[in-house]
């Protein structure tokens, strides 16, 4: 009979969590428009000077003639209440930026009045342009530009990194930190563990509650993560925040009194909790050279890169 209060207590307590989820901010927003690929500078937020415009299309047309990458830069007013990263890799893949066999392709977004900037990169660039130097170009090239107002600095200057990069020829500033959000994050863990430790002494299922909804919280503002993201993350932290909780009440029951007659030794096994893997699924998206006009070449997309904010 316990055993079985406890399994329903916790099927509740995953319902109310994933009520309390879907209702964590995590609004359900009309998609925003990826607007037709027409060059490999868009600049529909109106950032940029002409010049720089110019400097930008030969720099990108000179790189992907010499190395097949190609990177694409795009600005908009608004992200309209939509997921930095879920709008960036919907626009990549449906650009499908980069050569199909080589999925070689870079987005570099602006959003205006998000005040927000991501590098997203193509499969086949993970191995050089990985999540923590993109993160270092953005927080370290781009973001002060753009803090100052300079958004065509901001812009060249990103773009240089990133040609560099490619090329091997990239070096980060001496003493550059890791981006903001991975310390922070990092500290909303420890957080988490703490929490869901005193939580743990009056219930397991207080503690699980608490590391689901700690986790979702840091995933979403810290890392910008999307829907799919944010869910995966908080039934990450309840099921954290019971294994901590466990061991907590484990150590704080108490010594156990003389066992009667027919009770057998040794202690309980433990509940055995399985851990969600990565979601699966990287389908790239195909596309092609067409006939006239610029467009991308079928390059694959899941979610590489880094973001930003100033």
């Amino acid at each position: 009979m316990p055993a079985l209060l406890s399994r329903t207590a916790t099927l509740q307590a995953l319902m109310l969590l994933a009520i309390l989820l879907l209702s964590f901010g995590v609004s359900l927003v009309q998609a925003l428009d990826v607007p037709p690929l027409t060059g490999r500078v868009m600049d529909l937020a109106d950032l940029l000077q002409p010049d720089t415009e110019t400097w930008l299309n030969d720099n990108l047309a000179e790189l992907e003639r010499t190395d097949s990458t190609q990177v694409v830069v795009l600005t908009i007013p608004s992200l309209e209440g939509e997921s930095l990263e879920e709008y960036s890799v919907r626009v990549a893949q449906a650009w499908g930026l980069g050569r199909r066999d080589f999925d070689n392709g870079v987005l570099l977004l602006v959003a205006r009045d998000d005040r927000a900037v991501r590098i997203e990169v193509g499969y086949g660039l993970e191995g050089k342009l990985t999540d923590l130097l993109t993160g270092r170009i953005v927080d370290n090239e781009i973001v002060p530009h753009f803090i100052a107002g300079d958004f065509d600095g901001g812009v060249i200057a990103g773009v240089t990194s990133l040609a560099e990069a490619v090329r091997g020829e990239y070096q980060a500033p001496p003493g550059t930190p890791e981006g903001k959000g991975g310390g922070r994050f990092l500290g909303m863990l420890a957080f988490l563990l703490l929490i869901s430790s005193q939580l743990g002494r009056v219930s397991r299922v207080f503690g699980g509650l608490a590391g689901g909804l700690l986790m979702a919280g840091a995933g979403r503002t810290l890392l910008g993560a999307g829907l799919l993201g944010t869910v995966f993350l908080g039934f990450f932290g309840f099921m954290a925040g019971l294994v901590v909780a466990g061991i907590i009440r484990s150590r704080f029951r108490g010594p156990r009194g003389p066992r009667g007659p027919g009770s057998s030794g040794g202690r309980r096994t433990p509940p055995i909790v399985f851990f969600p893997g990565r979601f699966p699924g990287r389908g790239g998206f195909g596309g092609g050279f067409g006939g006239g006009g610029f467009s991308g070449g079928g390059g694959g997309f899941g979610g590489g890169g880094a973001s930003g904010r100033w």
